[in-house]
């Protein structure tokens, strides 16, 4: 009788051992789950800040040129497809698009040197600098959160617990092929 007691108690510990490490790799991956959920509300605070600035930006610029319609019709359609944008993926490539707009219209207002002098245009752009800084850190910091969140998900035994409670890995915050590259700006001339 006194091994029967023995081995039940070297069972129950056994048990309790692995529901203390279920139990702990569960709340985990919430915790990993719910820290890329607060990096990427950054991501979205700063993205916020930026689609905010941009039509202060279009207004004091809109004075000053004449002949870049184009421009600011493309920066209204990005602006309008961050809007639009309902998951990552999308407000990734919206983000790009709005990226290189903003690029393109940086690189006409070189040919208005009037425009760099202005006092409410130069505010705005160490506005708009100081907010794609923070974009960036927002950025890297939701990528972080989800690499380990990646890593929990597919590494033992979390890849257990995440398959039975329905965790998936998550998307990076990535940038669209090509946005590494210089914009093209066309200044009407054939």
């Amino acid at each position: 009788m006194g091994k029967s007691k023995v081995m039940l108690g070297g069972v129950a510990v056994i048990v309790v051992i692995l529901a203390i490490m279920c139990i702990s790799t569960y709340n985990g991956l919430v915790t990993s789950e719910e820290n890329i959920d607060s990096q990427w509300a950054q991501v979205e605070n700063q993205l916020q800040r930026r689609f905010d600035l941009i039509p202060n930006l279009v207004s004091t610029v809109e004075g000053y040129m004449t002949h870049e319609r184009e421009i600011f019709e493309n920066l209204a359609a990005a602006r309008t497809a961050y809007g639009d944008a309902t998951n990552v993926e999308e407000q990734a490539v919206a983000n790009d698009a709005l990226s290189e707009t903003l690029s393109q219209l940086l690189v006409v207002v070189e040919n208005y040197p009037t425009l760099k002098a202005d006092a409410q245009f130069t505010r705005l752009m160490d506005e708009l600098a100081g907010t794609e800084n923070r974009l960036a850190v927002a950025r890297k910091d939701y990528n972080e959160a989800v690499q380990d969140y990646n890593e929990d998900v597919r590494r033992f035994p979390g890849s257990l617990m995440a398959s039975m409670f329905g965790f998936e890995k998550r998307n990076y915050f990535e940038g669209e092929e090509g946005v590494e590259e210089n914009p093209a700006v066309d200044f009407g001339g054939e």
